[in-house]
C-alpha cells in the first residue's frame, strides 16, 4: 500500500501500516476527548529518577524535567534528545510529547506511553482521544502520554517532496504500463535525493532504534521506574525494540496488531497482501448483503474490485471539490478502498462510494477516502508527514526487497487480488544509500516482564499469523485473540478483549496465555 500502509516501500504499494494511525481522524470527529482538570489543581510535577549506571553519558537527558505547559487538549511538552545516540554531545532534538492527565488524582498509578502505528503516526494526535482509545478504569488511573517519534509530525518532520510532487507520485497507476513503471522509478529517485536534501544529518537516524531509545528517556523524565505501553500496529514493533533493549524497564506492555520484527519486507508485502485479501472478501459478503454494485456474489465482487481498478489505470473518472485533482486514477482509488479495510465499520461507506464509481461515473466520495487515508486535505495540502516519514522509517528499519520477482511470484499465489497491487512498483528501499539499521531479526526480550500481544482473526494490515508470531518469539509473550474484523482489537467493541486488558493495566492480571475472545 503506498502510503503508510501503503507506499512505495521495499518493492510495493505496500510498506509496514498505517495501523490505528489511520483511525485518529474517525476517534475525534464528534468526541470530546481533553480530560477535566483534576480535582484540586493540575497534576503534579515529576521528578526524573537517578540515572541508570550504563547511560551515565546520556545523563543531561535522562535528569531532564519536562516543562508542561496547557495546550487545550492535554499538556504539552518537549523532550531533548541527541540525533546520535552514539554522540551525545553533538546535536539534538526536540521530540513533541503530549500528557492528558488521569481523570482522577485519587486513584492515578502512573502513565502510560501509547503509540498508533505507522510508523509515522502521531502519538501526540493518538493521546488526545485518550477517551477512546483506553477504557474508563484505565483512564482513572493513568496519565495518557503520546509522543510523535523522531522525523514524524511534530518532531524534527522529515519532508522530501512538495504537495505537488506527491500527488504526482501517489495518482500513478496501480497496474502501470512501461512509461509509468519508469516514472514511478524516477519519483523513488526524486524522493531519496529530496530526503538527502531536505532532512540531512537526521536521516540516518529516524529509525525506529532511536525512537526506542529516545522513549527510554521519555520513561526516565516522566518518573517512571518501568514504562507502561500501549503500541499498535507498527507501534508492537517499536514496543518489541525497545523490550529488546530495556528488558528490565518493561511494565504493563500490551502490542495490538503485531509486526514481528524478524519480518523482511518481502515477509511484510506478502503477508498484507494476504491479509487484504481476507479482509476485502470479508467486506464484499457484507456488499452482497447490501446490493453490491460489483457482483452477486463475493468471488465476483473481489474480482471486480481488481478490474475496476484496471479500468481506472486507463480510464479515470471525474472527482469534484478537490481544488488540484480532477479525475479518480487507480492510484488515488487503491487508497480510496485501502481506508475503510481497516474498520468494517466503514464497509458501508466504501459501497457506496464504489456505487457512485460504477454507476455514476463519480469517482468524488471515493477520493473523499483516500484524502482521510493519505491525511491530504481536498486543497491538496498534506496536513502531516505521514507518507514521507513512513518511507523513509521503513527503510531504514528493513530495507528492500532481496528478490523482487520471487516476491512478485509468491504474492500472486498467496492472494490472487492483492498480490498484484501490492507488488507491482519499484521502490525507495530498492535505491536507499544506506542500509538497514538494527535489521531484521527476531527479539526475545528475555527478561522483560509478561507482554500481552492482541491478534485480531481477519486483520488486513497485520494478519493475525503475525500476533502469533510475535507472541511465541516474546519469551515473556502472552497471546490474546481477538475472533473479527478490521485492524486491532483493543477498544473497538469486543467486551472480552477490553476487560482483560483494562484489568492487566489496572490491576496487573495477566490474561491467561492463549484467551480467545
Amino acid at each position: 500500500m503506498r502510503a503508510h500502509t501503503s507506499s512505495r516501500v521495499g518493492g510495493t504499494r505496500a510498506t509496514a501500516l498505517v495501523s490505528a494511525a489511520v483511525l485518529v481522524a474517525t476517534l475525534l470527529t464528534g468526541c470530546s476527548v481533553i480530560a477535566d482538570r483534576l480535582p484540586g489543581g493540575s497534576t503534579p510535577t515529576l521528578t526524573p529518577l537517578e540515572v541508570p549506571s550504563e547511560q551515565r553519558d546520556l545523563a543531561r537527558f535522562y535528569e531532564q524535567r519536562l516543562d508542561w505547559v496547557d495546550c487545550g487538549r492535554g499538556e504539552c511538552a518537549e523532550l531533548t534528545v541527541p540525533v546520535d545516540y552514539a554522540d551525545p554531545d553533538g546535536e539534538t532534538i526536540e521530540i513533541s510529547v503530549l500528557r492528558v492527565p488521569s481523570s482522577s488524582r485519587r486513584e492515578r498509578i502512573g502513565s502510560i506511553v501509547v503509540n498508533p502505528g505507522g510508523p509515522g503516526g502521531s502519538g501526540v494526535d493518538y493521546a488526545s482521544a485518550a477517551d477512546l482509545i483506553v477504557g474508563a478504569d484505565v483512564r482513572r488511573r493513568f496519565d495518557i502520554v503520546g509522543f510523535d517519534p523522531r522525523g514524524v509530525a511534530r518532531s524534527a518532520p522529515i519532508d522530501c517532496l512538495d504537495d505537488a510532487t506527491m500527488d504526482e507520485y501517489l495518482s500513478l497507476a496501480v497496474t502501470p504500463d512501461e512509461s509509468e513503471d519508469e516514472a514511478a522509478a524516477g519519483f523513488d529517485e526524486e524522493f531519496v535525493q529530496g530526503c538527502s536534501t531536505n532532512v540531512g544529518d537526521l536521516l540516518g537516524h529516524v529509525s525506529t532504534l532511536d525512537a526506542a531509545r529516545d522513549m527510554d528517556v521519555l520513561r526516565a523524565a516522566l518518573g517512571e521506574e518501568r514504562l507502561n505501553y500501549l503500541g499498535k500496529s507498527y507501534g508492537t514493533y517499536l514496543g518489541a525494540v525497545y523490550a529488546e533493549q530495556f528488558p528490565e524497564r518493561v511494565g504493563r506492555f500490551v502490542l495490538d496488531g503485531a509486526l514481528p520484527p524478524d519480518l523482511g519486507m518481502d515477509e511484510l508485502t506478502i503477508g498484507q497482501a494476504v491479509g487484504f485479501e481476507r479482509s476485502s472478501r470479508a467486506w464484499a459478503a457484507d456488499c452482497v448483503e447490501q446490493g453490491c454494485p460489483l457482483g452477486d456474489d463475493p468471488d465476483e465482487v473481489v474480482q471486480g474490485l481488481s478490474d475496476l481498478l484496471e479500468r481506472l489505470s486507463v480510464d479515470p473518472v471525474p472527482v469534484s471539490g478537490d481544488s488540484r485533482v480532477d479525475e479518480l486514477t487507480s492510484g488515488w482509488a487503491f487508497y480510496g478502498i485501502i481506508r475503510p479495510m481497516y474498520d468494517e465499520g466503514m464497509w458501508t461507506f466504501l459501497t457506496e462510494a464504489l456505487r457512485d464509481v460504477v454507476e455514476r461515473e463519480d469517482g468524488t466520495a471515493l477520493m473523499s477516502l483516500a484524502n482521510a487515508y493519505l491525511e491530504r486535505s481536498p486543497s491538496g495540502v498534506y496536513l502531516g508527514n505521514l507518507i514521507e516519514s513512513n518511507m523513509v522509517i521503513n527503510c531504514l528499519d528493513r530495507g528492500g526487497i532481496p528478490d523482487v520477482e520471487e516476491a512478485r511470484a509468491r504474492a500472486a499465489e498467496e492472494a490472487p487480488i492483492w498480490g498484484p497491487l501490492l507488488t507491482a512498483e519499484s521502490s525507495p528501499c530498492q535505491v536507499w544509500p544506506t542500509g538497514p539499521v538494527g535489521g531484521v531479526r527476531t527479539i526475545s526480550a528475555s527478561g522483560a516482564a509478561p507482554i500481552v500481544v492482541i491478534g485480531t482473526t481477519r486483520d488486513p494490515a497485520t494478519p493475525y499469523e503475525w500476533a502469533k508470531r510475535l507472541a511465541d518469539q516474546l519469551e515473556s509473550g502472552v497471546l490474546v485473540s481477538y475472533d473479527g474484523d478490521g485492524h486491532t482489537a483493543y477498544m473497538r467493541g469486543n467486551d472480552c478483549v477490553d476487560r482483560a486488558i483494562d484489568a492487566f493495566y489496572v490491576d496487573g492480571v495477566v490474561p491467561e496465555d492463549g484467551l480467545q475472545c
